[in-house]
C-alpha cells in the first residue's frame, strides 16, 4: 500500500549558518554600532539580548530574513515572553521546534479523517504516517494539509512509498 509521512524537520545547520549571518550583520549595522546585543544557540533555544525593544524586534526581522535565505521556514520560531535584564536590556528564549507535538499530530489526524480521504492516518512519534490504497488520494492529502491555514508549524511529506 502506498504511504508517506508527515514529519517537521528544522535543519540547525542552516539555522547556525542564518545566526552566523546575523551576528555578521550586527557588528557592521551602523544602528547597532556600539550596542550590546548578541544572539546565542544551545541545544534547540536561541536566547537573544538586545538594549531595548526596538532593537529586539530589528534583531527579530534579522533571524527571519537570514533563515529565509537559508530556506529555513521562520514558523519554526516560538518566541517566548522578553524578560527585563539589568537596566534597559532585554533577554528573550526563542524555541526552534522540532518535531510534531501531540496536540498538533491529533489535529491533523482529526482534519485528515474530516476530509473523508479513503486513507489511513497514524501517530507514531513525532510524525504521522499517511497510508491509502490509491496515491491519487495521498496527493489529495498532501493538498489538503497544505490548504490548512489553522497550521503554524511548517510540514515536510518525505517518505512516500508506492
Amino acid at each position: 500500500m502506498p504511504s508517506f509521512d508527515i514529519v517537521s524537520k528544522t535543519d540547525l545547520n542552516e539555522v547556525d549558518n542564518a545566526l552566523n549571518n546575523v551576528r555578521r550583520e550586527i557588528e557592521t549595522r551602523y544602528d547597532f554600532k556600539g550596542s550590546n546585543c548578541t544572539i546565542d544557540r544551545a541545544e534547540g533555544v536561541l536566547t537573544i539580548h538586545a538594549d531595548d525593544d526596538l532593537k529586539l524586534r530589528q534583531m527579530h526581522e534579522l533571524l527571519q530574513g537570514h533563515l529565509t535565505r537559508r530556506n529555513v521556514d521562520a514558523g519554526v520560531l516560538d518566541y517566548k515572553e522578553p524578560e527585563k535584564a539589568a537596566g534597559q536590556s532585554v533577554r528573550q528564549q526563542v524555541i526552534v521546534r522540532e518535531g510534531l507535538d501531540k496536540e498538533l499530530a491529533k489535529k491533523l489526524v482529526k482534519e485528515i479523517k474530516g476530509s473523508k480521504i479513503k486513507v489511513q492516518v497514524s501517530i507514531q512519534g513525532d510524525e504521522l504516517r499517511v497510508t491509502g490504497k490509491k496515491r491519487d488520494d495521498l496527493q489529495e492529502v498532501i493538498a489538503f494539509c497544505k490548504g490548512l491555514t489553522k497550521i503554524d508549524m511548517p510540514l515536510q511529506y518525505v517518505n512516500f512509498r508506492d
